[in-house]
């Protein structure tokens, strides 16, 4: 059986006048009735686009002229912004893009059961250039053109966008594309380089290349060469997570390391672990929760998805007692490691899976005066759903995804507690990535059922 040929586009950019933008920040316009999703358009536009893709219910399109712009519009720092995907957001305003992330959160709690909090607070800001420390960066040699590609996707495509170097990226890195793209085709294995995974702290930074194939001394070499040249960290991962390891320099620990300054804190990481992106926001959002909890001489708190200790650590200084739980065991160890270093011996930290059922284990059966909740993007349902066995009467929740934050407030607000504070962090400046922090109190009314 033959496949039904594809009806062909238009190729005339249509006027799309914009109502609205989409929770992925894409302006929606209407055409005869039919949804349409514009790239690069704002709310109140009217824009020339080109039609690149169409379903039964909706249009995508991407902008390729602006007949009437709003005041939100602004110009991208970067030159590749209409085309690479690792930013959506660069031709909208910093204080637009603060108020969209507010928008996005807000509406999450009005549909998840008409929540509000008692008290929206000021956004938590910072730089947005040079910011981001932790990337995947996508490798591919293009026969045609007879070079080698390094970055980001482009917008809605599976193709690799042609650039040479990244505005938002930590410039030790952003800087380097064209260097990165010239050193993997100077390899051997120039095809057979799949990825590079970014990794910098305060003073050091690191690049992971995933070798698809064992190299030969040669390109060994010249990736240490490069290393040396441009003061990075080399490593190789030949297979799984596991078979990470450093070639350069030689010798040391593989770690690399972030101030918590605030704290007196000095946090060490391994590449691949999970750090957060934005070094000055993570300084911010750390002060924020510790000052939020209200943390009182002897009182004992339950930190979970606590990572390698980020909010951990810095409890334990103002706390009697703090319990660190984690699902990846590799964090745990390195959170002991960041205790053991800093001279902490007020904290324990344990391996449970907290999307499942953990209430057999010994620390679950523990109260806790108060708690910090730092989820990944599923949220935090089931510890939600336990959380009045705890006991405490104040807890902070650390979201990277307001959709699953809205509806664990929900599941909160049925438990006895009040939505007291809340707000966006732009932890991402040019992405619609919407990071968030929350306070919440038991409420002295009990359930409200």
């Amino acid at each position: 059986m033959s496949r039904r040929r594809r009806k062909a586009l238009p190729t005339e950019p249509l006027r799309c006048d914009v109502e609205k933008l989409s929770h992925d920040g894409r302006g929606i316009a209407h055409l005869d009735g039919k949804i349409q999703f514009v790239d690069g358009a704002l709310p109140g536009e009217a824009v020339m686009a080109k039609m690149v893709s169409t379903r039964s219910k909706f249009d995508e399109l991407r902008t390729v002229e602006v007949l009437e712009a709003v005041a939100d519009r602004a110009t991208p720092p970067c030159s590749f912004a209409d085309l690479c995907g690792g930013c959506s957001l660069q031709h909208m305003s910093g204080d637009a893009q603060i108020a969209f992330k507010e928008g996005t959160l807000r509406e999450h709690f009005a549909h998840f059961g008409g929540i509000e909090p008692e008290q929206w607070i000021e956004p938590m800001r910072s730089v947005d250039r040079g910011y981001r420390r932790k990337a995947r960066l996508g490798v591919k040699y293009v026969h045609k053109r007879e070079s080698v590609l390094v970055g980001f996707r482009e917008k809605r495509t599976s193709f690799l966008a042609d650039i040479d170097h990244c505005a938002v990226l930590d410039p030790r890195i952003g800087e380097q594309i064209t260097g990165l793209r010239t050193l993997i085709h100077s390899l051997d294995a120039y095809q057979r380089i799949a990825q590079v995974e970014v990794a910098c702290g305060d003073d050091e930074a690191a690049l992971v290349f995933r070798n698809l194939d064992p190299l030969n001394d040669d390109d060994r070499a010249r990736l240490i060469a490069f290393g040396q040249a441009q003061g990075l960290h080399i490593y190789l991962q030949p297979k799984g997570p596991d078979t990470v390891h450093r070639i350069w320099p030689e010798g040391g620990e593989e770690r690399l390391h972030y101030r918590l300054d605030a704290f007196d804190l000095t946090m060490t990481f391994h590449p691949m672990d999970f750090t957060q992106v934005n070094a000055d926001i993570n300084q911010q959002m750390v002060a924020r929760a510790v000052d939020w909890l209200d943390i009182q001489p002897g009182e004992r708190v339950l930190d979970l998805f606590c990572g390698l200790g980020n909010f951990t650590l810095p409890i334990a200084r103002r706390a009697g007692e703090v319990v660190g739980v984690e699902g990846d065991d590799a964090m745990v160890v390195r959170g002991r490691e960041n205790a053991e270093r800093n001279g902490i011996d007020n904290v324990r930290f344990y391996g449970a899976n907290l999307q499942g059922d953990f209430t057999a284990e010994a620390w679950a059966a523990e109260g806790f005066d108060k708690i910090l909740i730092d989820p990944p993007r599923s949220g935090a349902e089931e510890v939600c759903e336990y959380l009045t066995a705890f006991g405490a009467n104040r807890i902070v929740y650390v979201s990277c995804n307001p959709a699953t934050l809205a509806r664990d407030a929900g599941v909160m607000v049925r438990n006895g507690y009040r939505l007291v504070r809340a707000g966006v962090m732009d932890m991402f400046p040019h992405t619609t990535h919407v990071e968030s922090i929350a306070l919440f109190e038991r409420d002295s009314k009990g359930s409200r059922g």
